[in-house]
């Protein structure tokens, strides 16, 4: 079984916006982009907007598919979806996440990422 994952390319000028897994989570510690899990019949867009809202207190407007990918992890297999999107309201607070941070796609690899988000840090190198 597949498990679909909806993870937000949120810009600041020249940063990206990165998150740091809860230490009582899978993967713990490792670094992501803002997301998470659609509950049964969300659409992908209206779940990251309710993921970043509850997770972090921002309001998105989610625009185009980034980048997509399936990841098999030994628990999990995902299929990842990333989504551009910018903050139409609030300031990104640390209510989940152990860290949150700005960072400049060169800064991405000074950063130990869950696997499945490579591909789209890959592509955000690629666009350079």
């Amino acid at each position: 079984m597949v498990t679909e994952v909806v993870a937000a390319v949120i810009r600041r000028q020249d940063k990206i916006l990165i998150c740091r897994r809860p230490a009582n989570k899978k993967r713990a510690l490792l670094w992501e982009f803002a997301g998470g899990k659609p509950e049964p019949g969300e659409s992908p867009r209206t779940a990251l907007v309710r993921e970043c809202r509850e997770e972090l207190d921002i309001e998105l407007v989610v625009g185009e598919k980034f980048a997509e990918c399936v990841y098999e992890y030994p628990d999990i297999t995902v299929h990842l979806t990333a989504f551009e999107a910018e903050i139409k309201r609030g300031e990104p607070k640390l209510l989940e996440h152990a860290d949150i941070r700005w960072v400049t796609v060169d800064e991405l690899d000074n950063y130990e990422f869950c696997p499945a988000d490579r591909p789209i840090i890959e592509k955000l190198k690629a666009e350079k």
